[in-house]
């Protein structure tokens, strides 16, 4: 494989392999007879040996100068984007639905606060929940049957 140095952005996806994350990298691809874009998803298997990335993460992926395996073509760069707190990634703000926080605090300051609103700075970093409603760290595995039993990470 060619070492051209590629960097892709994409969505981590559920992966099996150990030490490989399943990267999905989507593209517009114009249909030339409807002349029309739409969605084109391509999945990479990286190279992450550090679990850098969780389910939902969007990363840079970089290619290999040669491939590890069959499948294992790229490594993971870094984390641009952890799931949860939206970034606009222009300004580099965190945005809540369609305004940025800092705008919703000067609103607050003016007109004073709710005793039901949400407080951002006070929240816990993603991983709280691990165990109990967040099941992204823990091992997936490909579900064959349905036997009726809980399964909570199979893929």
């Amino acid at each position: 494989m060619a070492a051209r140095g590629l960097l892709l952005m994409g969505q981590c996806m559920p992966c099996i392999k150990h030490n490989a994350s399943k990267i999905r990298i989507r593209r517009m691809e114009l249909d030339k007879n409807l002349n029309m874009y739409f969605k084109k998803d391509t999945f990479y298997f990286a190279h992450d040996p550090q679990k850098l990335c969780k389910t939902g993460d969007v990363v840079l992926i970089r290619e290999l100068p040669e491939r590890m395996t069959r499948l294992i073509t790229h490594s993971v760069e870094k984390v641009v984007y952890p799931l949860g707190d939206i970034t606009d990634p222009i300004t580099g703000k965190k945005v809540v639905v369609g305004k940025y926080r800092e705008d919703i605090e000067m609103a607050n300051q003016l007109f004073g606060k709710s005793d039901k609103a949400f407080d951002y700075e006070k929240a816990p970093p993603r991983g709280r929940l691990e165990g109990t409603k967040d099941f992204t760290h823990g091992e997936t595995y490909i579900k064959y049957h349905e036997d009726g039993t809980e399964q909570p990470f199979a893929v």
